[in-house]
């Protein structure tokens, strides 16, 4: 048992590195938003961009950050486990052959198809705003480009984690954040009345250097670590053959959560909001979803990156009792972070999104509708974040076909809820995130339960008394956060002063609830988190509290 908890804290430290970077992206990344919603507002051109970003970005989902890393990592995982690191190496350059051959005629394609896809996903613009129309089928030309480059990054990033390297791959999306928002506003700002590029248009551009960045920053890794690159054709190739067999299930299998997210930007497109008419509810839902992204970056993504080589190496050596401690232990923590982060985006999100974003074009009625939707998309934290752990795992099996099935039901049971929220229960874009949140939830509990009888349990009983523990602690720190929050706020006002002293007074305090009572209640999830994740000064904490007690 000392050598399976061994293995559970080696994935709690990498998923804590993994953690840090990822914190330092989302910031990154909030900032960009902020940058653009001060700048364009809840307007068409902010609509346009969004959605003109949505085909590409959803896309790298599907194929790079979703179907080719499940595929690619336990296949490349298996080949380093032979001790084959040059055969290892030769599978990555096939791959990225790969990729630059199939993405690259698949962005072609996309660019010469982009006014079809546009006008089929908004088509309630045509009649309504077609100049909006046009905008977003210009911005999707431009930002095409960004798959293939981001595919490439995904598949370095895979090479890295599988080497026990996380922090530079992790930070990668960061150079993507930052270069992304600082080309943007040169091309957009400064270099665009010269080259007769709009200042939106300059920001599409923007994504696709931050794209870049965001691949080349990982390049001097992989050099260093033995991998760089060379053209390599061999498509009978098994490891090759072996990552395409994957990859098929795995497509349709992370195709759900990318369906439904076009899905709800059909729907989105033709609300008609008795404020804002057919703009907004495009970008709110944008907006509101970024947030999701800090919380589901640091916990769900994190813990999963680096779960994934772990449990690629028990199932490859057939240690299933390693796996299974792995996959619990993982889950634990998962619920150990998200149930309480999603009762702090339900209480926090209006001091959330007004501190970030609420400015200039960015108004309070804004403010407001983005808080509604970053409180429904909450709801599902915990499952967005245990399916990110749990679908990996089912690869790690050579098991594609069960994500692939949950995954096609995901999609019929959003179109039926997001129709029944939005037109039967007219809860408009916030039926949207609702809907969303309650597949999230439904994909997580039927993975679970195939994995507890594909592996023979899963230690159910103490994942149970988590939950339990925890959601308890997260309703306290909930009572005590509101109040805090209401006082604060009632005091100070929601202008932008307001909103940020009630989130500097209310998110420590929440912390201080949360860490104390789920303490008192020996959750055991905590003290490995503290141990693994926390270093040396949460340790010190530990040991003065200790100290103070007694």
């Amino acid at each position: 048992m000392e050598v399976l908890s061994s293995q559970s804290e080696k994935v709690f430290k990498s998923a804590g590195i993994a953690s840090f970077a990822v914190l330092l992206s989302r910031i990154a990344g909030l900032v960009r938003e902020g940058v653009m919603a001060r700048l364009f507002g809840a307007g068409p051109s902010a609509d346009a961009f969004v959605i003109g970003f949505r085909i590409p970005n959803l896309t790298r989902d599907l194929f790079a950050e979703g179907a080719l890393s499940s595929a690619f990592v336990p296949t490349f995982v298996d080949y380093l486990q032979k001790g084959d690191k040059k055969e290892a190496a030769h599978l990555a350059n096939l791959v990225a052959s790969a990729i630059i051959l199939f993405v690259g005629a698949f962005c072609i394609f996309g660019i010469f198809f982009s006014p079809w896809l546009i006008t089929m996903l908004t088509h309630n613009w045509a009649a309504t705003a077609p100049e909006k129309t046009a905008q977003a089928i210009k911005l999707t030309q431009i930002m095409f480009p960004f798959l293939m480059l981001v595919a490439l990054a995904a598949q370095a990033m895979g090479i890295l984690n599988s080497c026990n390297q996380f922090a530079v791959p992790a930070l990668s999306s960061t150079w993507f954040n930052v270069g992304s928002v600082a080309s943007g506003l040169m091309l957009g700002f400064w270099a665009g009345p010269r080259l007769g590029i709009t200042k939106i248009e300059g920001m599409a551009y923007g994504v696709v250097i931050g794209g870049a960045l965001q691949l080349f920053w990982q390049v001097p890794s992989l050099i260093r670590s033995g991998f760089g690159f060379r053209f390599a054709f061999d498509f009978n190739h098994p490891g090759l053959r072996q990552i395409f067999r994957l990859m098929g299930p795995a497509i349709i299998g992370n195709a759900s959560v990318q369906v439904n997210v076009l899905v709800n930007s059909f729907f989105a497109a033709s609300i008609v909001d008795p404020v804002r008419g057919v703009d907004g509810a495009t970008t709110w839902l944008s907006c509101a979803f970024r947030f999701m992204q800090l919380p589901l970056g640091l916990f769900g993504v994190a813990i999963a990156t680096a779960t994934l080589p772990a449990i690629g190496r028990s199932a490859a050596s057939g240690d299933m009792d390693e796996f299974r401690e792995t996959l619990a232990r993982s889950l634990g923590l998962v619920f150990l972070l998200t149930v309480p982060a999603s009762v702090g985006l339900m209480i926090l999100g209006p001091s959330i999104v007004g501190a970030i974003y609420e400015g200039r074009r960015f108004e309070a009625y804004d403010t407001h509708q983005t808080a509604v939707a970053l409180a429904c998309y909450a709801i599902g934290l915990a499952g967005y974040s245990a399916v990110k752990i749990l679908t990996p795992a089912f690869y790690a099996l050579k098991d594609a076909r069960t994500p692939m099935l949950v995954s096609v039901g995901s999609i019929a049971v959003n179109a039926i809820l997001a129709v029944g929220l939005i037109r039967g229960a007219h809860l408009g874009h916030a039926g949207l995130a609702l809907s969303t949140s309650c597949v999230a939830l439904l994909s997580f509990l039927l993975l679970f339960w195939v994995m507890m009888i594909r592996i023979g349990g899963m230690h159910g009983r103490r994942l149970r008394t988590v939950i339990v523990k925890v959601s308890v602690a997260s309703l306290l720190m909930a009572s005590v956060v509101w109040v805090s929050s209401t006082v604060i706020t009632g005091w100070l006002g929601t202008r932008v002063f307001g909103r940020l002293v009630d989130l500097a007074v209310s998110i420590p305090l929440a912390l201080a609830v949360l860490y104390y009572t789920c303490r008192s209640m020996k959750v055991e999830e905590l003290e490995m988190a503290t141990r693994a994740l926390g270093g040396p000064i949460l340790r010190r904490f530990s040991a003065l509290n200790a100290k103070l007690s007694n």
